[in-house]
């Protein structure tokens, strides 16, 4: 069996995979086209999600013989990846790899974020800025530091460290292709992805890779940095929590439900000394009872839908 894998990965290497680029969009109408055509020289398809834009995004994309995949409204970054994600599946790519249309990430990169793939080491690629200082050398601080932060979140719910959870830059191959599934529709979809990576026990490696910033020091990303940040962080709490959710849930709910029995024995206690109740100390007893038993409930059959839910899997 291991000799007959190695013999498939071989020929997968010899070969020369079929590579689907895929590019979400949202009013790059000034940055699409350089990034379309510089990513063509290295792939065989070049997919873009027109994410509701209402520049000339769609058509400058159309015209340079992309395959454009349209979005009636904005849905988000997520949105565009999972529709890009069903149109690389449709197309049976050896190899899908998303970039940013708005020209952070070098398309001449292509070559060395599909490599771990193409030649059977890993399943998931990332570009990743921080393995080679030379990605952090014009980003600023307050992204390093965010998107540090963030990263050890993940790293904390995941089994593969990695230093740069956020890169859009990425590779998937046939099999991640398959096996990935994710929900999110905002930015947090690049961290569910690497979640369900990890949960389904796909390879994730990372490789150097470089990310350009304007000479005000600002990503040409139209998305706020703040709501970004706060967008990816909550999605992060909900994904933990739903995948753990007696932990995450259940212990807090424990610890509520031992205050409120404890403001009532001291309530009974004031009761018995000065024969009245005490309000503040009776409604805090009811406040931390009724949390306590709302986070248990809830706990209990968030892990009820998962535990169905991977027996359906199976």
């Amino acid at each position: 069996m291991v000799e007959m894998q190695a013999f498939e990965i071989n020929s997968f290497a010899k070969m020369k995979p079929f590579i689907v680029v895929g590019i979400p969009a949202f009013n790059e109408e000034q940055t699409i086209a350089r990034v379309i055509l510089e990513a063509q020289k290295f792939a065989g398809k070049v997919v873009v999600c027109d994410d509701g834009s209402t520049d000339y995004t769609a058509k400058i994309a159309e015209s340079l013989g992309a395959d454009v995949v349209r979005h009636e409204k904005n849905g988000g970054y997520g949105a565009s990846i999972k529709s890009l994600f069903i149109r690389a599946h449709e197309l049976n790519a050896d190899v899908f790899v998303t970039l940013d249309a708005d020209g952070q990430h070098a398309p001449n990169e292509i070559p060395i974020v599909i490599k771990p793939i193409v030649e059977g080491e890993a399943d998931v690629v990332i570009g990743s800025r921080f393995v080679d200082k030379n990605g952090t050398a014009e980003m600023p601080l307050y992204r390093q530091l965010g998107a540090k932060l963030i990263t050890k979140m993940v790293n904390s719910s995941a089994k593969n460290g990695v230093t740069d959870s956020q890169s859009g830059f990425r590779a998937y191959s046939h099999l991640a292709l398959d096996r990935i599934n994710f929900f999110e529709d905002g930015m947090g979809a690049s961290v569910e992805i690497l979640l369900k990576a990890s949960k389904q026990d796909l390879r994730i490696v990372e490789v150097p890779s470089t990310c350009k910033y304007n000479t005000s020091g600002v990503e040409t990303s139209s998305e706020h940095p703040v709501t970004h940040a706060m967008g990816i962080v909550f999605s992060l709490i909900r994904l933990i929590v739903e995948e753990r959710p007696l932990l995450m849930l259940g212990v807090p709910s424990l610890f509520c439900l031992l205050a409120g029995v404890g403001f009532g024995v001291w309530m009974l206690q004031v009761y018995a000394v000065q024969q009245m109740i005490e309000t503040n100390i009776a409604l805090a007893s009811i406040a931390f009872i009724l949390i306590g038993f709302f986070l248990l409930s809830t706990a209990i059959t968030l892990y009820a839908i998962a535990r169905i839910s991977e027996k359906f899997a199976k």
